[in-house]
């Protein structure tokens, strides 16, 4: 291992060599329309992607003068000067020899910039663009900048890594300006160390490509973090070697380099301590992006069991042996063109351990299953993806290639209701897309795009089980050896456009037309291997052979107005659609022709300075895939068949938003509330036929409609005497529905509310101290079943940190979860996790010494209710751990 790691760190370190540039100075004055300095005017240089890269004020006389940070691109840099009272006034950098003097016009309730002076935390606003000093929110036991951005005041993580900004999703994380990571931020959060970043922006209304910049509306928000200068110049990296008991390890070899000109993480990770190497994959927009897309990928469609995982932290419940090389390198060309590619590869084994009992409730009966399940998962994953981005004032260009190699092989040994079922499952999905898009403003300055993408997927799937599951139900009550279950669609995908937009002094117009185009089959086959060793097919309505096609032409017509008072966005979509799908075995030949209009808007009041209100609304019908239409059963799991027996679903969804956002920034307070509703019609519904021992599901002809409200509030507050983020949020949701099962139809109405606190503090310059706890309580009724059902959940998390020396940490953790389910025992459990880490300044090595469950749980039971579904699991989970780790400090 020892040689694997010098010459991977001997691999990355000559990929992180480079250039380092010298700065320079940009002086002036500022003066208001008499001539009179003004002092602490704010004075911004923005680079071309309209990010800050420097920042000053004013002195008493109204001078100023800007250092230019080293390696900065001189070209396309702007200055810009606010103050209050006052308009914000800009000027293009041509020259670095000549003053830039600004004569600032007066302006009532005027507010571009906000800047908090004194010691206390700093939060700078300016246009649309918020920033946190690191700095000020970071204590000595962080380690990576994730660790302070879920400090951060309005900013929120959630136990995946997916951040939030005042209730808002983020849609991507930059680097220093630069998209490295494409979506995939986890990887950033969990490995940059916070002491190299210097600010953490957040970008509302971001637009990332310049040409459409103020002139297409964006809902997105963005988020950017500022390298200090000197961590521009050197390689950043650390090596962890760790070891302990019961026979642990944990191994990190990381090196990272973020120049203007070059910018990379790259990494060598390995562990059987719990810790999920595939989450630093997770794409937290992947499905916004696919439906964007408008690719509706098949899914798998076997797996082992019912299994899932425990509303724990991953690192508490996975028995785990995984190792990930994941490489991120980005290298701008020059000015404004991009070349990246990203490429990881994780092998892992990992197992599972549960029981299980699950309740179906129904008028006069309960349905009941009990599980003992033991899993195995052997994953292989390889990815790949280079783009190619040129982002320039009037010319974009991106190309995005793309593939995906997954090999996985399971195994379970499960007892369901007393039968012993042992199954080996095998699937390996390829998936290859292409995505294109250009763009160019002409002299006239309208703009052209043209765009194309194209995908292909495949996944073969085999499940073999045995032995003789059900013989009375696959092989006419004839003891057998094996039954085998085979599916896979292979898919071609197309979607092209040609768009013209034309901006105007208050509106930008934009037409598109064009054409997408699906290919689909799905083959699949349930058959008994005999004690003879022959191998028959499970009756006659078990087979597959489905070719699909669906073909679409559409037109739209789009109408922006991004104004500072107040945006609008409309989309007026008319496309026109043929699906036409046939299995000659069935003497099935169907085809449906439909003309769909999805009108969608979105409209932004800035109602204040630093307030503004949301509206969006968006009706969207959509026909159902190839998954909702084969006529041949499919063993989904060892007691799920799977059937259709309708037509093609036909769904029509409306929703409709009203959201409040408000910040205070001098203060450092956030709040939102948000208001949402649902209705979907489709023209059919799953029908279950439930007994102990299998589940059939075929779907038919019968109207289904559900209806859903959300209401969600969040509100975060920095309290400067206490030196701590409060936060706090609830929500509020129901939902009513139809279930069809064993012929009865089934309606519910099913509420769900969430209350959830916390508070991120520094005691002192030696102490910290955090907490959060959530509340949830889940109702569901039915006028169809007698009573009611409900259960109510408490999590609480508390972390305190030490530093009684600079070069000594000491952290103690604990998490505590009550569950409450009507006419059953509570379930309480309580973890707790200590550290100390010992700091060494020459060399640069820390020794960390953690134990991990101090009281030693091995055992975890989770609740979950659906409608009438009930069940509780009960899981294996790790014991007490001790691990040691040595880290080395680049």
């Amino acid at each position: 291992m020892s040689g694997l790691h010098k010459s991977a760190g001997v691999f990355i370190f000559w990929m992180l060599t480079g250039m380092v540039c010298l700065g320079q100075n940009i002086k002036g004055k500022v003066t208001d329309s008499l001539g009179k300095p003004i002092s602490y005017a704010g004075i911004n240089l923005k680079n071309s992607a309209g990010l800050i890269v420097a920042y000053t004020t004013s002195d008493a006389g109204g001078l100023y003068s800007l250092g230019i940070p080293a390696n900065a691109d001189k070209s396309g840099l702007t200055l810009e000067a606010s103050c209050i009272g006052f308009k914000k006034a800009g000027l293009p950098v041509s020259s670095f020899t000549t003053p830039y003097n600004f004569k600032l016009a007066g302006a009532v309730h005027q507010l571009q910039g906000v800047t908090i002076k004194n010691n206390r935390p700093r939060l700078r606003v300016s246009g649309d663009t918020t920033s946190y000093k690191v700095s000020d929110f970071s204590s000595p036991q962080d380690r990576v900048i994730g660790d302070v951005i879920k400090k951060l005041p309005g900013i929120d993580v959630a136990k995946d890594g997916k951040i939030s900004y005042n209730g808002k999703a983020i849609s991507n994380l930059y680097i220093g300006g630069d998209n490295l990571l494409d979506d995939k931020y986890n990887i950033a959060t969990g490995t940059i160390p916070h002491g190299v970043v210097d600010q953490v922006q957040v970008m509302e209304n971001h637009q990332p490509v310049k040409m459409l910049r103020d002139k297409v509306v964006s809902e997105d928000v963005a988020l950017n973090l500022t390298i200090k200068k000197d961590a521009k110049l050197q390689l950043i990296g650390q090596e962890t070697i760790g070891a302990g008991l019961p026979k642990k390890y944990d191994e990190d070899l990381n090196a990272m380099m973020f120049k203007d000109k070059y910018k990379a993480i790259n990494y060598l990770r390995g562990n059987n301590t719990g810790y999920d190497v595939a989450g630093d994959l997770v794409s937290h927009n992947s499905a916004e992006h696919m439906q964007r897309l408008d690719n509706d990928q098949p899914g798998t469609v076997l797996s082992l069991g019912t299994a899932g995982d425990p509303d724990l932290p991953r690192n508490r419940y996975l028995f785990n042996q995984s190792g990930i090389v994941n490489l991120n390198n980005l290298v701008n060309l020059k000015k404004d063109v991009q070349l990246r590619a990203n490429i990881s590869y994780l092998r892992d084994s990992q197992h599972q351990d549960y029981s299980r009992l699950s309740e179906v409730y129904l008028p006069g009966d309960t349905i009941r299953y009990t599980e003992k399940q033991n899993n195995k998962w052997r994953p292989d994953l390889i990815h790949t993806q280079f783009t190619l981005n040129v982002n320039q004032n009037k010319y974009y260009l991106n190309d995005n290639l793309v593939t995906d190699y997954n090999h996985n092989t399971s195994y379970s040994n499960l007892v369901s209701n007393g039968v012993p079922v042992n199954q080996t499952f095998k699937d390996n999905l390829f998936n290859f897309s292409n995505e294109l898009n250009w763009m160019k403003t002409f002299h006239s300055d309208k703009i052209m795009e043209v765009y194309s993408y194209i995908n292909r997927t495949s996944e073969p799937e085999s499940r073999v089980i045995e032995p003789n599951l059900n013989p009375d139900i696959f092989n006419n009550g004839v003891n057998y050896s094996l039954l085998t279950q085979t599916v896979n669609i292979p898919t071609w995908f197309s979607n092209n456009y040609l768009a013209y937009k034309i901006p105007g002094q208050h509106i930008t117009q934009s037409y598109k037309a064009g054409f997408s185009s699906q290919s689909q089959t799905l083959n699949s086959a349930l058959s008994a291997t005999q004690q003879n060793n022959t191998v028959n097919p499970v009756g006659d309505s078990t087979r597959n052979s489905l070719n699909w096609s669906r073909n679409k032409a559409y037109a739209e017509a789009d109408f922006d107005v991004p104004g500072k008072i107040l945006k609008i966005e409309a989309s007026l979509p008319l496309n026109w659609q043929q699906t036409h799908y046939s299995d000659d075995y069935y003497q099935l030949s169907n085809s449906l022709n439909r003309l769909y209009f999805n009108p969608r808007l979105y409209v932004k009041y800035q109602s204040g300075i630093e307030n503004y209100f949301t509206l969006n609304y968006g009706l969207r019908n959509n026909i159902g895939s190839i998954q909702d239409v084969y006529r041949g059963y499919i063993l989904t799991n060892y007691r799920t068949l799977y059937a259709n027996s309708a037509d093609l679903t036909e769904r029509q969804s409306q929703n409709a938003g009203l959201g409040f956002n408000y910040r205070k920034a001098i203060t450092l307070f956030f709040f939102s509330l948000n208001v949402n509703y649902s209705h979907i019609y489709a023209n059919n519904i799953a029908s279950s036929t439930l007994t102990n021992n299998l589940q059939q599901r075929v779907v038919l002809p019968y109207d289904n409609k559900t209806d859903a409200w959300a209401v969600s509030g969040y509100i975060s507050k920095y309290n400067f005497d206490l030196q701590t983020t409060f936060s706090a949020g609830a929500s509020w949701q129901t939902a009513r529905l139809n279930q069809l099962q064993n012929g009865l139809v089934l309606p519910f109405n099913t509420v769900g509310e969430t209350l959830n606190v916390g508070a991120e503090s520094k005691l002192s310059s030696k102490v910290n101290l955090s907490y959060k706890a959530n509340y949830s309580q889940t109702t569901s009724k039915s006028t169809a079943v007698a009573g009611s059902s409900k259960f109510q959940r408490l999590i609480q998390t508390a972390a305190i940190e030490y530093n009684p020396l600079n070069t000594l940490q000491f952290n103690l953790a604990a998490d505590h979860y009550y569950t409450h389910q009507q006419q059953a025992n509570g379930l309480k459990y309580f973890f707790a996790d200590a550290t100390i880490r010992y700091k060494f300044s020459k060399p640069k090595i820390d020794v960390q010494l953690t134990a991990q469950n101090l009281f030693n749980v091995k055992n975890y039971t989770s609740l979950y209710l659906s409608a009438n579904v009930f069940t509780s699991s009960t899981y294996s989970i790790p014991g007490r751990m001790v691990l040691a780790k040595v880290m080395f400090n680049l």
